[in-house]
């Protein structure tokens, strides 16, 4: 049994993001790059918000959501390229990450879009499963997809937003550091963070769902023999 309902539980994620926004707020690196991370932020939980009565996430949903959320804001107070991640891991293991896995730059913005994946693919798989009715592979394939494409599509706005602000503004929204290829690192470890989320997904479904192997298989059978398109308008 829970301890808390389901609107509580959601509620009491959202009063301790709000503490994390303003604690995230007070004295950032760059405050016009902070409000500038933040848009994104807000938008969400006025999302989540608004869309609460009509399609309430599973608790799971909502601990991914505001887990990616907090460490978004941990992005957004020191800018993605200055967070000390190093120096914690230094203070509180004794050892250099960067030293361990053989980084040379700071690579937590690297980490958020691994955790973006990772976190943020459950949440829409279940709206592919109770809006869309995605089974089998489907269910699977989409939120990974979507995950990806979205990142891609916030590769896109920061382009632009670094294009339109330009200056050092635009660097540290952009945060590429010098490297050529941060927009598709990103992408990639995006996706690498979704693959896995749906993996480790359907391996508890597969031993848990008795009719895993049905629905799979179900799902990958032509609905629809005769093809759509100029066949169907003539109709």
């Amino acid at each position: 049994m829970y301890l808390l309902s389901h609107k509580a539980y959601f509620f009491t994620l959202i009063v301790l993001f709000t503490f994390v926004w303003i604690a995230a707020a007070i004295n950032p690196y760059d405050r016009s790059d902070w409000l500038l991370e933040n848009i994104l932020s807000i938008l969400a939980v006025i999302f989540l918000l608004s869309t609460y009565n009509r399609f309430p996430f599973s608790r799971v949903s909502y601990s991914l959501v505001f887990i990616f959320l907090c460490l978004h804001e941990v992005g957004s107070h020191y800018t993605y390229a200055k967070v000390p991640y190093d120096e914690w891991s230094l203070s509180v293991f004794g050892f250099s990450l960067n030293e361990i896995l053989g980084w040379q730059r700071n690579n937590f913005d690297r980490i958020i879009h691994f955790l973006y994946g990772l976190l943020i693919a459950y949440p829409l798989r279940e709206v592919y499963l109770r809006i869309a009715e995605a089974k089998g592979f489907w269910g699977y394939f989409l939120p990974f997809n979507l995950a990806l494409s979205t990142s891609l599509m916030y590769e896109l706005i920061e382009w632009a937003a670094a294009i339109v602000f330009g200056g050092e503004l635009g660097i540290h929204y952009l945060g590429t550091q010098g490297d050529v290829w941060d927009a598709h690192k990103d992408m990639l470890f995006a996706g690498i963070g979704a693959l896995i989320a749906m993996l480790i997904t359907m391996t508890i479904n597969y031993s848990t769902q008795r009719d895993f192997s049905r629905e799979w298989a179900d799902s990958l059978k032509i609905k629809h023999p005769q093809p759509f398109g100029e066949d169907t308008l003539k109709k």
